[in-house]
């Protein structure tokens, strides 16, 4: 015989929802008991009857699973926020980065003369003032670039000057030693012709031979 599946709904006879409580009741703390020995589980089992009226089951003790309870779903609670709270800093932290961006673009517009027409009086006089100030440091950084500049080209001026001046004078030691050179050889070229002329004259009333060879 086939057993009928029970309706699940509140039972409106109040005697037989006693007597159905009890009977459950048992069987349920007998389930609890006989899972507690069969899988080494701690198990507390806490029921109120309909009169208020208090069952309990624990398989060691009740209140140190409480408290085991109570620990280990606040740290549930905890961690399952953690993620929540670090989003929440993470997207706290890119609206910030954000508006600091948009506040710094508008502030460089400005400068550039763009996007002044929310700007106040003094906001346009205080804007006035930052970008002379800042005119002023780059003319004063550009005139130190200019001196900077001036003077390392009066540097390389000074050192062209003076290679300049030793090139001059090794030229004039050259040619002079050059000019010496061929004086000396037009001296021993003129005391070789004078010789061999004296011997010429001297061996004219020679032979053909001579005269050929002083020719």
């Amino acid at each position: 015989m086939v057993r009928q599946k029970i309706q699940i709904n509140k039972i409106d006879n109040l005697t037989a929802r006693q007597v159905t409580f009890s009977k459950r009741r048992k069987g349920l703390f007998k389930k609890a008991q006989e899972l507690s020995v069969l899988c080494d589980a701690e198990i507390a089992l806490i029921v109120f009857s309909a009169t208020g009226k208090l069952f309990d089951f624990s398989s060691s003790s009740m209140m140190q699973l409480i408290q085991r309870y109570s620990v280990q779903t606040e740290n549930s609670n905890n961690q399952s926020q953690q993620p929540l709270l670090i989003n929440q800093a993470e997207g706290t932290r890119h609206d910030m980065l954000n508006k600091e961006l948009a506040k710094r673009t508008t502030e460089l517009q400005q400068i550039k003369g763009e996007e002044l027409e929310g700007l106040s009086l003094d906001d346009l006089m205080r804007l006035e003032k930052y970008v002379e100030g800042g005119l002023s440091r780059v003319g004063k950084f550009k005139d130190e670039k200019f001196l900077n500049e001036i003077s390392t080209l009066k540097s390389k001026e000074s050192e062209l000057m003076e290679q300049n001046a030793r090139l001059k004078e090794q030229a004039e030691r050259y040619e002079g030693t050059r000019i010496a050179v061929e004086a000396d050889q037009g001296n021993s070229a003129s005391s070789i012709t004078n010789s061999h002329s004296f011997a010429c004259a001297e061996d004219k009333s020679d032979s053909d031979t001579s005269l050929r060879l002083c020719l």
